[in-house]
């Protein structure tokens, strides 16, 4: 081919590459659809369904199949806010099973009325399945009698009039040690002995409101190993006592009393007068000086029912909360011997500490107990729930030492649940356990009042009942709802008493009308003529 001939053959498939002037470009629609007004673009794309199965059920699905990245260890709680996956949650399970947390105990906090005892209870009953015994050793409202009285439990009601627990009883520690031998069975009484001293102690300090002195502790311990000595059977508080009145020699040794009894007069004066406080009724009546009313078992729930005493009897509730952890953890030393001698199975326990505030504000000392309690659970093999509504409960005592301690509690806690929240909590709740910003703005919307429902002009579900964020250390939280099923609604209805319409009536003292019952409305006499 000439070399004319190639240039014009370059010149027309040039000319052919280019759209003729009347022929308009093609258009096509962008990722969102037309572009322009009213052309149907899209703004917001909808996202791919998502469908849920287990490992089994879409693994031909690979590789459009991600995991759920919650636990699915422990108790089922309910969904995760974000991604809908299951949360499987209790301290005991992720402790023991899933190696999650370095320490069995949970710690809960939430304003009132948001389902705090709710997800305890759910903890509660999931571990029963497990083989786990839920004691709630001490329920003020109450909240967890309906459960463990469909578990099979033990109720052991107290109260002014309703019932006694004798702090001087040992339980079954003697029963226990029977069977038991050699430093096994030393640790049993020794144990017994001092719980007994603790919780004698305790009670005067809420008396005081001051812990009693070294030397009236010391005063105290010799009268008590007097006494079993001495008694035959089971003593109780105004065996203690007169033990004290006859002055025994023994006793007058640690009391340096110099060999004259006036003296000793002197320096038991004071202890003297605390414990006829505690005998003789007064601010603590006379719950702790009697024989006990309904002894606890170890194999089977239990739940102190402590309802009966009113809220401002403080003082009477944090002296019987005490107590009822006092008999608690004894029975849990008694089972884990038995069990490490091979006489019974072993047993693991998850103990309910509700309204924990309520012991702490009763007086010095009270958390120096409290925080005894806490930092054996791991070795006892007891789970543990502490709940309290807000960090300012802590925070609030007016020792400051008392508030580093009663901080260390939620510092030292497996996991930390957290409900609605206000904002000024978030400070002190930071210095404890970190939680991001956005984590933050959740729980204070939480904690935001209901909204009103305008058809039928009644307050609507509050935003954050239900709902809870499950932090562990310096991890993402979990935020999940709580879902009950149809057998747990009953058993979590804590407003009973609100179901029924108050009435107006006749009450069954006033006597009835001879002409039969009085009429519901006023009726109006006739006018004479």
């Amino acid at each position: 081919m000439s070399r004319r001939s190639r240039k014009a053959a370059a010149q027309a498939k040039k000319t052919a590459k280019k759209p003729s002037p009347q022929q308009p470009a093609r258009r096509r629609p962008g990722m969102r659809g037309w572009r322009g007004w009213g052309a149907g673009e899209a703004v917001v794309v909808q996202a791919a369904d998502e469908w849920r199965g287990t490992s089994v059920q879409v693994c031909g699905m690979w590789p459009f199949a991600i995991g759920t990245g919650t636990p699915m260890v422990g108790v089922p709680i309910g969904r995760n806010l974000q991604s809908g996956a299951t949360l499987c949650c209790d301290p005991i399970s992720w402790f023991q099973r899933a190696k999650l947390i370095s320490n069995p105990s949970a710690f809960v906090l939430g304003k009132p009325g948001l389902g705090k005892s709710t997800i305890i209870r759910r903890m509660a009953t999931g571990l029963a399945g497990y083989g786990v015994q839920p004691l709630v050793l001490g329920d003020l409202k109450p909240d967890y009698v309906d459960l463990i009285q469909a578990l099979g439990g033990q109720v052991i009601t107290l109260g002014r009039g309703r019932g006694h627990l004798n702090i001087l009883d040992p339980g079954e520690a003697k029963a226990a040690a029977d069977r038991l031998t050699g430093a096994a069975r030393s640790q049993i009484l020794a144990d017994a002995h001092g719980r007994r001293l603790t919780m004698v102690s305790a009670l005067l300090t809420i008396m005081r409101s001051a812990p009693p002195s070294d030397r009236e502790e010391t005063i105290l311990d010799r009268a008590l190993k007097v006494l079993d000595d001495r008694h035959d059977g089971v003593a109780v508080l105004p065996d203690l006592l007169k033990v004290i009145q006859d002055a025994p020699d023994e006793v007058r040794q640690v009391a340096l009393d110099r060999g004259s009894i006036q003296r000793y007069r002197e320096v038991t004066d004071n202890l003297e007068a605390s414990l006829i406080g505690l005998v003789g009724g007064g601010r603590l009546g006379q719950i702790f000086s009697a024989p006990t009313t309904t002894p606890m078992v170890r194999d089977r729930p239990v739940v102190f029912d402590v309802s009966g005493i009113d809220d401002s009897e403080m003082d009477l509730q944090a002296a019987v909360l005490l107590a009822c952890w006092s008999a608690g953890f004894g029975t849990v030393n008694i089972a884990n011997a038995l069990a490490d001698a091979g006489l019974e199975p072993r047993r693991h326990y998850f103990v309910i500490l509700d309204e924990l505030w309520r012991a702490l504000r009763a007086g010095r000392g009270m958390v120096d107990r409290v925080d005894a309690l806490t930092r054996l659970n791991r070795q006892r093999g007891v789970g543990m729930a502490m709940i309290s509504h807000t960090m300012s409960d802590l925070m609030s005592l007016a020792n400051e030492e008392d508030r580093m301690k009663a901080k260390g509690f939620v510092e030292r806690s497996g996991m930390v649940i957290c409900g609605g929240l206000p904002s000024a909590e978030m400070p002190m709740l930071q210095t404890a356990v970190p939680f991001s910003r956005a984590e933050q703005e959740m729980l204070i919307g939480w904690q935001d009042p209901p909204a009103w429902d305008p058809s039928t002009n009644k307050e609507a579900e509050p935003p954050g009942r239900g709902k809870f964020l499950v932090k562990v250390g310096g991890r993402p939280g979990i935020p999940v709802n709580v879902l009950l099923t149809s057998v747990e609604t009953a058993i979590n209805d804590t407003n009973k008493l609100w179901h029924q319409a108050s009435r107006v009536g006749r009450t069954d003292r006033e006597p009835a009308r001879p002409d039969g019952p009085a009429p519901d409305v006023a009726e109006t006499p006739t006018p004479r003529a």
